[in-house]
């Protein structure tokens, strides 16, 4: 299959994907059909082919060398290496969310450094011992620790 065909292919997945992700946003937090609709995406991405990287790059518009250095610091998750470095769709799918909304921000270097730090808040932010311990900063329950 060409670069092209198959980054159309992603393309339309990953518009399928952003339909059910702002359909799901509309709806509260506690909405079961959001939680639904949550794992739907998710399902959807797991299930998705891995991805060549010339193909991330289009998507992305880096270059093929850039999605590879991506990889290799983390940003970008390899499925496997043999024969051929293939990407992980599901990472792919946050980076380049997380790209398309920096460089609407206009930012357009240094990309890597900022998607691996925002990368990195997130997995913070997903952690449930963190989130507990937020709530109970929030609800006054925590105590201040000041070092000597």
């Amino acid at each position: 299959m060409s670069v092209a065909t198959e980054a159309a292919h992603i393309r339309d997945l990953f518009d399928t994907i952003e339909e059910l992700e702002a359909v799901a946003s509309s709806l509260s937090e506690g909405d079961e059909r959001r939680r639904r609709l949550d794992g739907v995406v998710a399902k959807t991405l797991r299930q998705a082919p891995p991805v060549r990287p010339v193909v991330a790059g289009e998507l992305l518009d880096l270059t093929e060398k850039t999605v590879k250095a991506w990889a290799r610091e983390g940003v970008l998750a390899i499925h496997s290496q043999e024969p051929r470095m293939l990407l992980d769709t599901v990472r792919l799918h946050e980076v380049l969310h997380l790209v398309s909304d920096l460089r609407r921000a206009g930012k357009t270097r240094g990309l890597i450094d900022e998607v691996h730090r925002r990368l990195s808040d997130q997995s913070l932010l997903d952690r449930p011992d963190l989130a507990s311990s937020l709530d109970e900063m929030r609800s006054g329950k925590g105590r201040v620790v000041r070092s000597a």
